[in-house]
């Protein structure tokens, strides 16, 4: 197996496209707002790119997305990278990819977890959202004392702000649920949601689905799949986004991650 390091984004979104809802991130990431964090190598055979793996180089902790329909080809290519991988990461592998990292690295499981993608859009255009507000930038320290008071350890970058997709629901002028991405790119015509969350002393009442069906018709504006990321022992999650129209499309594994 020969490892390369990978700069062309076009040959990177000819492999990424074969199946847009697993690679969902990735393909945001090829955008320009995020590719300068980011880091490709894949394997060619005959010349065709057939498996890859990105590093999202977060300086706090980077970020590893290994994942693949065919693990085979992806485990070589991981075993090949482990040695240039960074010394402590968070991981995203295709069920079965943590061998790779039993011998050479210490892991901690984060959990099992499920890759969603909206199949029907009808449904969050017609949702009624009349609690909701969009949050530009300007509410950055509003959004982070949301999610530092009531979220504690939740990955929020607030630059991703500036996106202008967060959405969240107010009551009595202070925020209780919040919506938004971790990926979007209009270029690339894809979206990831993240960052969903809701007070707990306020579940129950329909706000995370208003905040999330206020996201996705934002989105739906600039482009054509939205996706996002959710623990597979989390049902009532679950449930919540299939009846916003969200599919079950993948399985996958998230691991933290120490080298030896």
């Amino acid at each position: 197996m020969s490892c390369v390091r990978l700069n062309d984004k076009r040959e990177i979104e000819r492999y990424l496209r074969k199946n847009v809802p697993l690679h969902i991130y990735s393909i945001g990431d090829l955008d320009d707002f995020f590719w300068p964090y980011t880091a490709w190598y894949g394997n060619r055979t005959n010349g065709t790119l057939d498996s890859v793996i990105l590093i999202y180089t977060n300086p706090q902790l980077p970020v590893v997305l290994a994942l693949s329909e065919q693990g085979d080809t992806l485990q070589e290519l991981f075993s090949s990278v482990i040695g240039i991988l960074p010394s402590r990461f968070y991981a995203h592998v295709s069920p079965g990819l943590e061998s790779v990292l039993h011998s050479r690295c210490i892991i901690e499981s984060q959990g099992s977890y499920l890759k969603m993608s909206l199949r029907d859009a009808s449904v969050v255009n017609d949702f009624p959202c009349p609690d909701i507000v969009p949050l530009s930038y300007t509410e950055t320290e509003a959004a982070l004392e949301f999610y530092s008071k009531h979220f504690p350890g939740n990955w929020f970058e607030p630059r991703i702000l500036l996106t202008n997709q967060y959405y969240g629901a107010k009551v009595d002028g202070r925020l209780v649920s919040i919506a938004g991405v971790h990926v979007y790119s209009p270029h690339y015509r894809v979206a990831a949601l993240g960052n969903i969350a809701t007070i707990p002393s306020f579940r129950n009442k329909g706000y995370g689905k208003q905040v999330t069906a206020a996201a996705c018709r934002s989105l739906l504006r600039s482009v054509d799949s939205i996706g996002l990321n959710v623990r597979a022992d989390n049902p009532a999650a679950v449930s919540c986004y299939t009846k916003l129209g969200f599919e079950i499309i993948a399985g996958y594994r998230e691991f933290m991650v120490q080298r030896k």
